[in-house]
């Protein structure tokens, strides 16, 4: 099973992709039934019972407990993190924002990811980082703005803000995680496990906890599996069985472009020029950084 096997490697990567280009169009047509807190809670709790399944499939239910007291306070900050704050900020914006803003403002957190390295893992950040931070920020700003820069004119301020602070909470997620080496599905497991709780409290403070629509529990099960649950298990796989994880990662940047057809022929949103061009200068700054480190 541990056997590299390239074809498969890539197989594995290219299903993964393909759902994640699907999820902004999920995001946004579950909006049209649930609150933001809602589809938090459910899509959540969908993914807590399928990472559970993959867990006691994999006979792996009795690392939980022993995880968790390795890192107690930190489990407990990760879960607060993901899911509950990252996504109801992420679905904030995505409800305030045309989809094809907030996915492409979202896509900005590889970059942030090195900017927050910089004081929490105390890595140095290279003169050509810095230039593709800037290269990829500047494509935010183009998106923004629908590429009306000097008006600086956006569709929701607020909307933005939320976008790009789901990028600080999502880096900063994935710092805190990469510092230990617990098994990555339990891992997720015990933060899903943690964070769902409050989750709930967040959708029962702001409203109802159920939906009343079909819509809604379809589109919540649908995030749920596939932002959440199937597709990380998908992408895991696909790293272990390949022999360049440069090779695979790299396929991630098709991701992007794939969801803005499905945002088109889903949601019947047009795709503004402005997006294409923004999200090309902050595709060539993550490429710029990704060919650094390597």
């Amino acid at each position: 099973m541990n056997a590299k096997d390239p074809a498969r490697a890539v197989l594995f990567a290219l299903t993964a992709v393909l759902l994640w280009s699907t999820v902004a169009t999920a995001f946004k047509w579950s909006l049209q039934t649930l609150s933001p807190a809602q589809l938090v809670f459910l899509a959540a709790l969908f993914s807590s019972l399928f990472l559970g399944i993959v867990v006691g499939w994999q006979k792996k239910l009795h690392l939980l407990v022993s995880t968790f007291l390795q890192r107690p306070l930190q489990f407990a900050l990760l879960g607060a993190i993901n899911p509950c704050l990252y996504y109801w900020v992420l679905f904030e914006a995505y409800d305030r924002l045309p989809a094809q803003q907030a996915q492409t403002l979202n896509y900005t957190w590889a970059i942030t990811l090195t900017l927050l390295s910089v004081p929490l893992l105390k890595h140095r950040v290279t003169r050509p980082q810095w230039q593709g931070a800037a290269l990829g920020y500047f494509g935010a700003v183009i998106i923004a703005t629908r590429g009306d820069l000097l008006a600086l004119q956006f569709d929701s301020t607020l909307g933005v803000l939320l976008a790009l602070t789901s990028t600080l909470l999502w880096s900063i997620y994935w710092i805190f995680n990469a510092r230990h080496q617990a098994d990555p599905v339990v891992s997720l497991l015990l933060c899903f496990i943690i964070g769902t709780p409050w989750c709930a409290v967040l959708a029962g403070y702001q409203g109802a906890l159920w939906p009343d629509d079909w819509r809604g529990w379809l589109g919540a099960a649908y995030v749920g599996l596939f932002e959440m649950g199937i597709t990380f298990i998908l992408w895991l796989t696909a790293m272990r069985l390949t022999d360049s994880a440069a090779r695979v990662g790299n396929l991630i940047f098709l991701s992007p472009f794939l969801s803005l057809l499905f945002i088109y022929g889903l949601l019947g949103e047009a795709i503004h020029p402005a997006t294409y061009i923004g999200l090309a200068f902050i595709v060539c700054g993550v490429l710029a950084q990704q060919w650094r480190r390597n």
